[in-house]
């Protein structure tokens, strides 16, 4: 089998959720996701996402196994043959004071929310929405076994990659657009040398620890 076959196959078998929906007469399924729940800055972003039933696009999976080129492509791609893509963002003010758990949530609600168009049925990664008046159907994994919330990983991640690579411009000390906030080395000696930013969640350690420059 070749790439070509085998990308085919995993379209398939990404599917079968939505296939059995759309052979129910759910038109619109939208798949949600988020990402950056354990970075220690920047916002968590959720994504949902609409597919036609038709979709051809080989190559979409759990965004955590792809390069960043490749997200990068697939993420324009999708963005144009979608039926729809809705946003949520959760600044890190606001996962402050609602702890990572209820932003996440937050967000996806809010990508929901902002859709162009109504979704009929969610597939959401792990978890169901609160607030949310539509079928879900919760995914443990989704990103790995659902299409259209592999997509909606994929617009996740490569909005907030971008979202970072704007803050790294703000605040070049922290090499915010190689480590996307997360708690690497060089992020770490930073936070050490300058202290926190105003982009830094002030309720994740070692953010907090009140020894830090800025506390």
């Amino acid at each position: 089998m070749d790439r070509a076959e085998r990308l085919a196959a995993r379209r398939r078998t990404l599917l079968r959720y939505e296939r059995e929906l759309w052979q129910r007469g759910v038109a619109r399924i939208a798949g949600v996701d988020e990402v950056g729940v354990g970075p220690l800055a920047g916002p968590l972003v959720a994504a949902a996402v609409i597919l036609p039933r038709d979709i051809e696009l080989s190559g979409v999976d759990d965004s955590k196994k792809l390069s960043r080129p490749a997200r990068t492509r697939l993420c324009a791609a999708i963005r144009v043959c979608a039926v729809g893509v809705g946003l949520g963002v959760v600044e890190a003010a606001e996962v402050d004071r609602l702890n990572t758990f209820w932003a996440a949530l937050e967000a996806m609600r809010r990508a929901v929310a902002a859709l162009p168009v109504a979704a009929e049925q969610l597939l959401v990664d792990a978890r169901t929405i609160p607030g949310v008046s539509l079928p879900q159907l919760a995914l443990v994994k989704g990103d790995a076994r659902s299409y259209s919330i592999a997509a909606a990983s994929i617009v996740a991640k490569v909005t907030r990659d971008a979202m970072m690579d704007e803050l790294d411009r703000d605040f070049p000390a922290y090499g915010f657009g190689r480590n996307m906030g997360y708690g690497t080395a060089e992020h770490l000696a930073a936070l050490q040398q300058h202290g926190p930013c105003p982009v830094h969640r002030r309720s994740f350690l070692p953010v907090s620890q009140p020894r830090l420059p800025g506390f």
